[in-house]
């Protein structure tokens, strides 16, 4: 049996992890995912799609729901992740499987995407697991949320909550995956809409329903979404909570020196 390349630690904590699943609170943030997936993919068919990473498959259900791609597969390093996906009914999902977190049980070539949504973050070596999906697939898809800010190294223990141990800009994205040889096609940011806010607010805070925090919400996310929109990419990338690319592999190797 392969030894895991994941550290022990890490290995047992994603293990049980969506045995404490929060169906709902899953269910709408992979909502605005697979929908970013969608949009950043527009105008572009792909047939045969993996998910590395894939929780508790609940992008694959939605996407799946949309008819996104004829074959879909899934790999995850929680046991209790990969149970889950298997007792959903996912159209076309073809295999789900464990993995150590780094190699990839398939071919070279296997696939036309990879998504990669909201894992990078977790991962103790980035650059390993970004070359063995470039091995795997020829496009990808990649979504990182945008946790650095100045002071982020006062806030380690809030971002490992989360399980977060990289922090990314749209630029930091971007300068890593043109290191490793990826070519980004296009891409979007997002800002975690009132939706998704308030149920963080009411339901997994417990905090009392108030039509004046629901109005803050609602303002706060206008404006953002408004200076964005007037002031163009720069200030969007700033402003926005999440990143995402679609990307392939460039035509030529990187020259260091």
């Amino acid at each position: 049996m392969q030894q895991s390349a994941i550290s022990d630690n890490v290995k047992t904590a994603y293990d049980e992890f969506y045995q404490k699943h929060d169906e709902a609170w899953r269910m709408l943030g992979a909502k605005y995912k697979a929908q970013h997936i969608v949009d950043v993919c527009k105008g572009r068919i792909f047939k045969k799609v993996l998910e590395v990473g894939a929780g508790d498959g609940s992008i694959l259900k939605l996407l799946a729901d949309q008819d996104f791609a004829p074959e879909y597969h899934a790999v995850e390093i929680s046991e209790s992740g990969v149970e889950h996906i298997k007792t959903r009914d996912i159209k076309n999902l073809k295999s789900v499987q464990l993995f150590d977190g780094y190699k990839l049980p398939f071919a070279d070539n296997s696939f036309d995407l990879i998504i990669l949504s909201h894992v990078l973050e977790h991962v103790e070596h980035e650059r390993i697991l970004l070359r063995e999906l470039k091995r795997v697939s020829r496009h990808y898809v990649i979504e990182v949320p945008l946790d650095y800010r100045a002071g982020v190294d006062k806030r380690i223990k809030h971002f490992l909550a989360y399980g977060h141990i990289n922090v990314y800009t749209p630029t930091s994205l971007r300068y890593l995956l043109s290191t490793e040889g990826f070519v980004v096609e296009d891409d979007l940011t997002s800002m975690i809409e009132p939706e998704v806010t308030r149920f963080n607010t009411y339901i997994n805070q417990k905090k009392s329903r108030s039509v004046i925090t629901d109005l803050k919400i609602t303002a706060e996310y206008t404006v953002k979404n408004s200076l964005g929109k007037i002031f163009g990419k720069k200030l969007n990338e700033q402003l926005a909570n999440a990143y995402t690319v679609l990307c392939k592999k460039a035509d030529q190797h990187l020259e260091i020196f």
